[in-house]
């Protein structure tokens, strides 16, 4: 099964996050501070007033409360709407 999103929406695949250990203390999955990179996976056509930008593959940068999270097949993502999206990086 593949998500396909639509109108101006992208599914966007979270970097993963850093781990980090403080004196040796493993700080738990709950605690870490969630990524604002990643990778888009999917794109909508866009609307007719917003044109998609955005394709799969893009390195993107999103907004700290950006999207909605969903899991499919083990793997966790986002999908948001490309206004979220604050910057591709290059």
């Amino acid at each position: 099964m593949k998500i396909q999103p639509l109108a101006d929406r992208v599914l966007i695949e979270p970097a993963p996050a850093e781990e980090k250990t403080v004196g040796g203390i493993i700080i738990p999955d709950t605690a870490k501070e969630k990524p604002l990179q990643g990778t888009v996976v999917a794109v909508g056509r866009g609307t007719k007033d917003e044109e998609m930008v955005l394709k799969a593959g893009d390195q993107v940068l999103y907004g700290k409360y950006a999207g909605t999270e969903l899991e499919h097949e083990g793997k966790k993502y986002l999908i948001m709407r490309q206004s979220d999206v604050v910057a591709v990086l290059a």
